[in-house]
């Protein structure tokens, strides 16, 4: 005759003591999985968006390739050393890579995103690794102290990430021009696939949803926000995969400008 063990209820408050068996868990599948892969993703692009943010060259492809590429780190350029510029928004003063000056920005968003919150408090910091599975740590403090409480700015970067998204998309379009005309290259449809992922990140996210049909007692009193709000929503059910999509095309595509801009090889044009 089997016995069920009862438990009790330990509630969450903050600072308080987390609950839990006394085992860290009793699952027997690979729940590690998960926690693992997204290690070593966000660890690989850390890695290379460090690498390619102090190189501070060969992030543009310009008139004498017969392209006009920019890499999406270096955008937009706009400090005095960068290299297809004569003007500068920034003075002399700036003399390491234009990058570190924008970087900010996107980075800062991403790293307060909802979506990324979860994934590197399960990978990184096990808090909690994964349903059923116990927390690391003992106590409970939420993001309200130093550092998760800066998480509360995400709404600010997402008015930050709205203005880069218009910048790359005018990259983009700047893609299509060449010596005498108008034309696509495989570079052009690189940078035209990355403006599209950041736009699907960008408008997917939460703030930008909440932004759209939040603090409405009735949609029926605005129909144009809810209109946005149901179509947003669809982007924001697969918020993953956007933020994912859009992290590592934005690495392929500072991959692909720098390679074509030490000639590693010549890129192919189709129209």
């Amino acid at each position: 005759m089997s016995t069920v063990q009862e438990t009790t209820a330990t509630p969450v408050v903050i600072d308080g003591v987390r609950g839990g068996p006394p085992v860290r868990t009793l699952r027997r599948d690979r729940w590690w999985v998960g926690p693992v892969l997204v290690v070593l993703g966000l660890s690989a692009f850390a890695a290379f968006s460090t690498w390619a943010a102090f190189r501070g060259n060969n992030y543009y492809v310009g008139p004498s390739m017969g392209r006009d590429y920019l890499s999406p780190l270096y955008s937009p350029c706009i400090a005095q050393i960068c290299q297809y510029k004569n003007d500068a928004i920034v003075g002399s003063w700036w003399t390491w890579s234009p990058a570190i000056l924008v970087l900010v920005f996107p980075l800062g968003f991403r790293l307060t995103c909802y979506y990324y919150r979860r994934a590197y408090y399960r990978s990184f910091w096990w808090a909690p690794p994964a349903c059923a599975v116990a927390d690391a740590r003992p106590r409970y403090t939420g993001e309200s102290r130093f550092p998760l409480i800066i998480q509360n700015v995400h709404r600010y970067f997402f008015y930050f990430a709205l203005i880069f998204a218009g910048i790359l998309t005018w990259d983009a379009i700047a893609a299509f021009r060449f010596p005498g005309g108008i034309g696509v290259a495989l570079g052009t449809l690189v940078l035209v696939v990355n403006a599209v992922l950041i736009w699907g990140y960008t408008l997917g996210c939460h703030s930008c949803r909440h932004f759209c049909g939040g603090n409405l007692n009735s949609f029926s009193k605005a129909p144009i926000r809810h209109w946005l709000w149901r179509r947003l929503s669809i982007l924001n059910g697969r918020h993953m995969f956007w933020a994912w999509a859009s992290l590592i095309w934005v690495a392929l595509a500072d991959l692909y400008i720098w390679l074509i801009a030490i000639g590693a090889f010549h890129d192919p044009r189709f129209i």
